[in-house]
């Protein structure tokens, strides 16, 4: 039997990711999200949600371009950190001893030390209530060559990425490798 547990953001688990921006005075700086993901193939499109009282909503208004630093274990500590305190009053880059790196392609820094990088420039901007939804065309990612497979793929299982979990408060490794998509669903019906 299910058990009702009202209309709450429990849509678990959700990324935590770092998006990058940069403020009114040129400084760096990052924010975590758990309100995010893909939302476009063509164009390639990523979306991230933030309320309008946040230091990066605002810059992200202004240059119209974000990027999303996507960590690894690793960087659990820090991820957690850059959600706790607001870019206004804190250097979050320097705080934590993360390196800012001026993307090439878009008017946003991310974090070098992420494993896996996303580039936005902002498409669309919606206004959901207490959250803006802003939807950037994905201008390129980067990967670390550690993480990457035979293939030229994100392995999952060498970028140690993690996962958050609303309502419980918990970061969470993923785990182990279940099966290749497009190929398990097939036996999952007999015949």
């Amino acid at each position: 039997m299910k058990i009702s547990l009202g209309a709450e953001t429990l849509a678990a688990p959700t990324p935590a990711w770092l998006v990058g921006s940069y403020d009114a005075a040129g400084a760096p700086n990052i924010m975590t999200i758990a309100w995010g993901g893909i939302c476009c193939s063509k164009p390639p499109c990523l979306a991230v949600s933030l309320r309008a009282a946040t230091h990066t909503h605002g810059a992200i208004m202004a240059r119209r371009a974000f990027t999303v630093s996507i960590p690894s274990v690793a960087q659990a500590a820090a991820t957690d950190y850059a959600g706790m305190v607001s870019g206004k009053n804190t250097d979050k880059f320097a705080a934590l001893g993360l390196t800012a790196v001026k993307s090439e392609l878009v008017d946003a820094p991310y974090v070098g030390e992420c494993p896996l990088i996303v580039e936005c420039a902002v498409l669309h901007v919606f206004e959901l209530g207490l959250h803006t939804q802003f939807v950037g065309e994905i201008k390129d990612v980067k990967a670390d060559a550690a993480i990457l497979d035979e293939k030229g793929h994100v392995d999952p299982q060498k970028a140690r990425f993690f996962t958050y979990i609303p309502g419980a408060r918990r970061y969470v490794a993923l785990g182990a490798d279940i099966g290749q998509g497009f190929s398990i669903g097939k036996a999952a019906v007999a015949g």
